[in-house]
This record gives C-alpha cells, sequence and structure tokens, in this order.
C-alpha cells in the first residue's frame, strides 16, 4: 500500500468562512407547538455562535485523577441587524396594544421563542466565495432584553445596530443528543437533498413535488426524513 504524504496550501485547498446572509426569521406557536411560515431577515449584519458548558470536572481517587465529569453543554450567541421583521418584535418583548392599535405597541412584554436560518460562504484560492456555503439552522431561541442606542444626526451619519443576545432550548435529534444548531454544508451533501432543504427553507412557487411550499423551519426528524428519500 502506496503512503500519501501531507502537504499543505494545495491548490484549490485553501479554504475560507466568510460573510452571513439569506437571514430567515421562524416564530414559534405556542398554540399550534410549530414554527411559523418563515419570513427574510434584511439587514442581517452578524450572527455570534457561542456555545457554553462541557466543562470537565475532575475526579480523584487513589492519589489519582480518577475520571473526568463534564457538564452539559449550551448554546447561546448575538444576533447583529440594522433591522428586523416586523414579525420579530414579539421576540423581543413587544406587542400591539389591542386588535384596533396598528401602530402602537407595548414593551416588556413576554417574549417569543423563535427559529433562525442564515448562510455563510465558503470561498477557496481558485473560486473565491463561489466554493460553497453553510446552511445555519437554529432552534429553541429567546431574545435579552437589548441596549439601544439612538444618536442625532450629524455629518458622520452611522445607521444604528440593533444587538440581541439570545440563549436557546435544545430539541430531540433522532438517534443523537438533543441539538439547538444544526449545520448543512453544501459542499458535501447530496444536490438533491440540498434543493428539499432549501425549498423548505426559504418556501419555492414550485417544489421538487411539483407542489407550492410556504417556507417552514424543518425538525432534525424531517431533515433526516428528507436523507431517507434518496
Amino acid at each position: 500500500m502506496a503512503l500519501t504524504p501531507i502537504t499543505w496550501d494545495d491548490t484549490g485547498k485553501r479554504f475560507y468562512e466568510t460573510g452571513v446572509d439569506h437571514g430567515v426569521l421562524y416564530v414559534y406557536n405556542s398554540v399550534t407547538s410549530k414554527y411559523e411560515n418563515g419570513v427574510a431577515w434584511n439587514g442581517l449584519t452578524a450572527v455570534t455562535e457561542s456555545p457554553s458548558g462541557a466543562e470537565p470536572t475532575a475526579l480523584w481517587a487513589d492519589n489519582i485523577k480518577y475520571a473526568n465529569l463534564v457538564s452539559a453543554e449550551e448554546f447561546g450567541g448575538t444576533i447583529e441587524a440594522y433591522t428586523y421583521p416586523d414579525e420579530f418584535m414579539a421576540c423581543d418583548g413587544f406587542a400591539q396594544i389591542s386588535a384596533e392599535g396598528a401602530g402602537i405597541v407595548v414593551g416588556q412584554q413576554n417574549r417569543t421563542t423563535f427559529g433562525m436560518a442564515y448562510r455563510t460562504l465558503i470561498g477557496n484560492d481558485t473560486e473565491s466565495t463561489d466554493h460553497g456555503y453553510k446552511i445555519h439552522l437554529l432552534y429553541g431561541c429567546l431574545a435579552s432584553p437589548s441596549e439601544k442606542a439612538y444618536a442625532t444626526v450629524s455629518d458622520s451619519p452611522e445607521a444604528i445596530t440593533f444587538s440581541w443576545e439570545f440563549t436557546t432550548t435544545a430539541i430531540n435529534v433522532p438517534g443523537m443528543k438533543a441539538t439547538a444548531c444544526i449545520t448543512i454544508d453544501s459542499r458535501t451533501i447530496d444536490p438533491t437533498v440540498l434543493q428539499k432543504i432549501e425549498d423548505a427553507l426559504y418556501g419555492t412557487n414550485v417544489s421538487t413535488t411539483n407542489v407550492a411550499e410556504s417556507p417552514y423551519l424543518p425538525t432534525p426528524a424531517e431533515l433526516i426524513a428528507f436523507l431517507a428519500e434518496e
């Protein structure tokens, strides 16, 4: 068996990840126990993923390190944007004052759970950012109260950047541990399966089944079902 030596920085294999786009918001409906149809999140500038936990605690016995106990891992992060969909107001603790009170909202209300999808680009040294992309799915997100700084217009105007920290509650994944985040890599997934997932996430006039679909956030079980159909 011939051995292949390690090489570095081969042409076409100098990968990097950049950018954030194709943001979609899915507000959770506690009555139906499902996420509502997705809406575009325009003006999304950054999503910072901040996992925590998974910290080891050493156990000692017989004068030696006996084992490590690892704490549960949690997932949270920060969302930054120049603007946000109207549907996100309920997730930020705002509610319309009444059915007839369009344009009047009240703050400090109960915050609605939401899910998200967004895309990051994968580039390399030969194709730039056309090489591929990753779709990131977030489940069970809950936004925390955030600071909003309003400033006067001056000779150096700047748009307000909104920022929200969020925590998550993991959901079940068949055959695996529960999770709040799933990543889909366009470079390795079957193109037909990828198309089905994007049809679900973004909606389509005519899907792969020739039926119009509204955008929705597939559960892990539904993603696995897409794979099983191939």
